[in-house]
Protein backbone atom coordinates (compact mmCIF):
# COMPACT_ATOMS: atom_id res chain seq x y z
CA UNK A 1 0.00 0.00 0.00
CA UNK A 2 1.51 2.97 -0.90
CA UNK A 3 2.55 5.77 1.77
CA UNK A 4 1.29 9.39 1.26
CA UNK A 5 4.08 11.78 1.39
CA UNK A 6 4.55 14.48 3.85
CA UNK A 7 4.77 17.70 2.81
CA UNK A 8 7.86 20.05 3.26
CA UNK A 9 8.20 22.96 5.82
CA UNK A 10 10.59 24.95 3.82
CA UNK A 11 9.95 27.64 6.58
CA UNK A 12 10.73 25.29 9.15
CA UNK A 13 13.70 23.73 6.97
CA UNK A 14 15.05 27.16 6.57
CA UNK A 15 15.14 28.48 10.42
CA UNK A 16 16.26 25.28 11.66
CA UNK A 17 19.48 24.75 9.30
CA UNK A 18 19.68 26.63 5.79
CA UNK A 19 19.26 29.98 7.51
CA UNK A 20 21.75 29.54 10.27
CA UNK A 21 24.92 32.02 9.72
CA UNK A 22 27.31 28.84 9.26
CA UNK A 23 25.47 27.04 7.26
CA UNK A 24 24.82 30.04 5.13
CA UNK A 25 28.83 31.01 4.82
CA UNK A 26 29.22 27.54 3.73
CA UNK A 27 26.93 27.19 1.10
CA UNK A 28 28.57 30.67 -0.30
CA UNK A 29 31.58 28.83 -0.40
CA UNK A 30 30.17 26.27 -2.01
CA UNK A 31 28.66 28.93 -5.20
CA UNK A 32 31.85 30.37 -5.36
CA UNK A 33 33.69 27.10 -6.24
CA UNK A 34 30.98 26.47 -8.34
CA UNK A 35 31.40 30.00 -10.11
CA UNK A 36 34.67 29.72 -10.10
CA UNK A 37 34.81 26.25 -12.19
CA UNK A 38 32.23 28.09 -14.27
CA UNK A 39 34.25 30.88 -15.40
CA UNK A 40 36.98 28.14 -15.93
CA UNK A 41 35.07 26.72 -18.35
CA UNK A 42 35.45 23.09 -16.23
CA UNK A 43 31.62 22.73 -15.98
CA UNK A 44 28.19 24.96 -17.28
CA UNK A 45 24.40 25.46 -16.41
CA UNK A 46 22.72 22.51 -17.00
CA UNK A 47 25.79 19.85 -17.64
CA UNK A 48 24.88 17.34 -14.89
CA UNK A 49 28.22 17.92 -13.36
CA UNK A 50 28.62 18.71 -9.76
CA UNK A 51 31.56 20.74 -8.22
CA UNK A 52 33.34 18.25 -5.50
CA UNK A 53 35.48 18.90 -2.55
CA UNK A 54 37.49 16.14 -1.83
CA UNK A 55 38.72 16.98 1.22
CA UNK A 56 35.46 17.58 2.47
CA UNK A 57 36.31 21.46 3.20
CA UNK A 58 34.18 23.60 1.19
CA UNK A 59 36.71 26.14 2.48
CA UNK A 60 39.48 24.59 0.44
CA UNK A 61 40.67 25.21 -3.60
CA UNK A 62 40.87 21.63 -3.79
CA UNK A 63 37.99 20.91 -6.09
CA UNK A 64 37.16 18.37 -9.00
CA UNK A 65 34.60 18.01 -11.35
CA UNK A 66 32.06 14.87 -11.20
CA UNK A 67 28.68 13.52 -12.57
CA UNK A 68 26.17 14.39 -9.99
CA UNK A 69 25.40 10.90 -9.73
CA UNK A 70 28.90 9.78 -8.61
CA UNK A 71 29.38 12.51 -6.24
CA UNK A 72 26.11 12.20 -4.39
CA UNK A 73 26.37 8.36 -4.22
CA UNK A 74 28.77 8.35 -1.59
CA UNK A 75 28.32 8.73 2.32
CA UNK A 76 28.71 11.76 4.01
CA UNK A 77 27.66 12.99 7.32
CA UNK A 78 23.77 13.06 7.42
CA UNK A 79 21.46 11.14 4.65
CA UNK A 80 20.72 7.77 3.54
CA UNK A 81 24.39 6.79 2.54
CA UNK A 82 25.72 8.43 5.78
CA UNK A 83 29.04 6.82 6.36
CA UNK A 84 29.07 4.51 3.23
CA UNK A 85 32.36 3.49 2.00
CA UNK A 86 33.37 5.40 -1.24
CA UNK A 87 34.23 2.41 -3.01
CA UNK A 88 31.39 -0.23 -1.80
CA UNK A 89 28.25 -0.92 -0.80
CA UNK A 90 26.61 -1.57 2.53
CA UNK A 91 24.45 -4.60 2.80
CA UNK A 92 24.51 -4.29 -1.54
CA UNK A 93 25.57 -6.26 -4.30
CA UNK A 94 28.42 -8.53 -3.78
CA UNK A 95 31.93 -7.88 -3.88
CA UNK A 96 34.25 -8.70 -6.97
CA UNK A 97 35.60 -11.40 -4.56
CA UNK A 98 32.73 -12.95 -3.38
CA UNK A 99 31.11 -12.79 -7.13
CA UNK A 100 34.20 -14.97 -8.12
CA UNK A 101 33.77 -17.33 -5.42
CA UNK A 102 29.86 -18.19 -6.12
CA UNK A 103 30.98 -18.30 -10.18
CA UNK A 104 33.30 -21.05 -8.72
CA UNK A 105 30.55 -23.24 -6.63
CA UNK A 106 27.86 -23.01 -9.81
Amino acid sequence: MPVAKKKRNYKKEYANYQGKPEQKKRRAQRNKARAAAVKAGRVKKGDGKDVDHPTRDTSSKKTRVLSKGKNRSHGGKVGNKAGKARGGRIGGKASGAKRKSRAKAK
